[in-house]
């Protein structure tokens, strides 16, 4: 199908145009089409997975006019490569399951919240797809406002301070990436580019001061996001007030928007930035690491917990996709996709014993193993999965971003992350024993009920997942090995001047297939330069 990635993205919005003609009474109603729709939608993307070429081109690509207006020229450009097709997937997976979450969490403003979920869904895909700038920058705001709204009218009782902090948070950033993305436009109309298209971006020279105010601008609008120390201060927030759902796929897609903004947008457009700032931004990762495993280890709301867990992990992946090497961002890319698993199953598990009890505080639990030993058998798996155990899906990808990191020049920074492991073992297991174990004395706890039916529908998906991925990486890795390689081979520094590296070398240096200027052959956008102009591939980004 030429069309199935705009399919996948915009269907949820003819889920939303059908919601507006169920009466709002109807819950049920509301809530089943909701869910055929999400379902639907991952059945749909299933055409992207099954279709993918192991390659390192993009492929499902459309590409039609859609804007222009004076000088400024917008493209519907979309496509997928292995880098994006696995943030693709794990979208249109966790959707399904964080409305399934809702039967029973959401009683109040129904419709609104489902055609919220909706929206969120095609503005998180639409972002991951989006090769032209302005139209990425479009769904990238689109993201933004079904959030606000879930936190502002769905959360708890502070729900309007974490609902004008995330928002206010993400707005400054947004801004910021606005005006750099202008000034870059501008930059390219000198060199002859009339669009956004992002692989026309990909050829452009700029001096290094250019690279660093326009880097630093992306670098933190996608730091927030992450969200990275010290800006991550709106997460723990956001994450307690949101309703389970929106914790769900807060954690397991939206935080990724910040991580796979650097490695699709921010290194590959700025190069010679990226590795300037390399060393900031691994330190600034490692204390996240270590900073938010500590924070973690005295909370006393377990959801919180769960959310300062969040940075912790995306510590990891940025730490990964800064070594700049292939284990190391095949590392960050495969954690991407674990931490969506693992950490969403947390937060599901919390809203099950809120649900039960509501109330967070792990002193009001206690012996719950006794009481809901299938509840406990999954906490106990998903807990395993979280803190990377040999054999779940959290352990593959932090040990190849351990490895990549420890053989790139963040060799000591990855010493020092490597406690932030030990750290999570502590917390995480100490929770567990806290809330499972010891002597039922709270009445309240000896009267709650193991999870139902609909419930372990909920986890066994992403049980599942915790499984295969951690046994069995190899389909993942696949997938997106050769756009990984691609992407290194292109922000990789040059080791001599542009000018005087005959084309020779630099084939050599190159991936198999590959041309001159780093691409794959008949790469959109891209020339095969002569061998009078031609510019090293490992470093398209040197000055003149």
């Amino acid at each position: 199908m030429s069309n199935v990635l705009s399919l996948t993205t915009f269907l949820p919005i003819l889920g939303v145009l059908l919601l507006l003609f169920i009466p709002k009474d109807s819950k049920g109603v509301l809530r089943n089409v909701t869910l055929a729709v999400t379902v639907v939608t991952f059945l749909v993307s299933l055409i992207i997975l099954t279709g993918f070429q192991a390659n390192a081109e993009f492929q499902f690509a459309e590409n039609v006019p859609w804007i222009a207006a004076g000088p400024f020229i917008m493209r519907y450009n979309i496509a997928v490569d292995g880098i994006s097709l696995w943030l693709v997937i794990l979208t249109t997976f966790i959707m399904p399951i964080a409305v399934l979450s809702t039967y029973t969490a959401v009683e109040e403003k129904v419709k609104e919240y489902m055609i919220c979920l909706l929206l969120l869904e095609t503005g998180m895909l639409g972002a991951f797809i989006s090769l032209d700038l302005f139209l990425f920058y479009i769904f990238w705001e689109v993201m933004l406002i079904p959030m606000y709204f879930m936190i502002g009218i769905w959360g708890g009782k502070n729900k309007i301070y974490a609902a004008v902090k995330f928002f206010i948070y993400t707005m400054v950033g947004s801004l910021l990436m606005l005006v750099a993305l202008i000034f870059l436009y501008f930059k390219g109309m000198e060199a002859g580019i009339t669009d956004f298209g992002l692989l026309n971006f990909f050829s452009l020279k700029l001096d290094m001061a250019t690279q660093i105010w326009l880097f630093l601008a992306f670098a933190f609008a996608f730091a927030i996001k992450v969200p990275m120390f010290p800006l991550h201060t709106w997460l723990p927030d956001a994450h307690t007030e949101a309703p389970t759902a929106g914790s769900v796929i807060l954690a397991a897609v939206l935080l990724k928007m910040g991580t796979y903004g650097y490695v699709r947008f921010a290194i590959p457009l700025f190069p010679d930035a990226a590795h300037k700032f390399a060393p900031l931004i691994a330190t600034l990762a490692v204390i996240g690491i270590i900073y938010a495993a500590l924070v973690a280890m005295v909370q006393e709301d377990v959801k919180k917990l769960v959310a300062y867990s969040s940075v912790a992990h995306l510590g990891f992946v940025m730490l990964g996709v800064f070594a700049f090497n292939v284990e190391g961002i095949t590392g960050g890319m495969l954690q991407m996709l674990n931490h969506g698993i693992s950490t969403g199953a947390l937060f599901l598990i919390v809203g099950f014993i809120y649900e039960r009890r509501h109330t967070r505080l792990i002193t009001d639990f206690g012996g719950l193993s006794k009481q809901m030993p299938i509840f406990a058998t999954i906490f106990m798996i998903v807990t395993f999965s979280s803190v990377g155990l040999p054999g779940t899906n959290g352990f593959v990808g932090e040990f190849l971003i351990l490895l990549g990191a420890f053989e790139s020049q963040l060799r000591w920074w990855t010493i020092v992350a490597t406690s932030g492991v030990i750290l999570s073992a502590v917390y995480m297991l100490w929770v567990f024993q806290r809330v499972m174990f010891g002597e039922l004395d709270n009445p309240k706890n000896q009267k709650l009920l193991d999870l139902n039916a609909r419930e372990i529908a909920i986890m066994v998906p992403l049980l599942v997942m915790i499984f295969f991925m951690g046994l069995y990486p190899k389909p993942f890795i696949d997938k997106m090995d050769p756009a990984i390689k691609k992407l290194v081979a292109q922000v990789r520094v040059a080791p001599v001047n542009a000018q005087t590296m005959p084309v020779e070398a630099v084939s050599q240096k190159m991936p198999a297939g590959y041309q001159e200027n780093g691409m794959p052959p008949g790469h959109p956008g891209m020339e095969t330069p002569s061998a009078s102009q031609a510019a090293p591939a490992v470093n398209p980004h040197d000055a003149k």
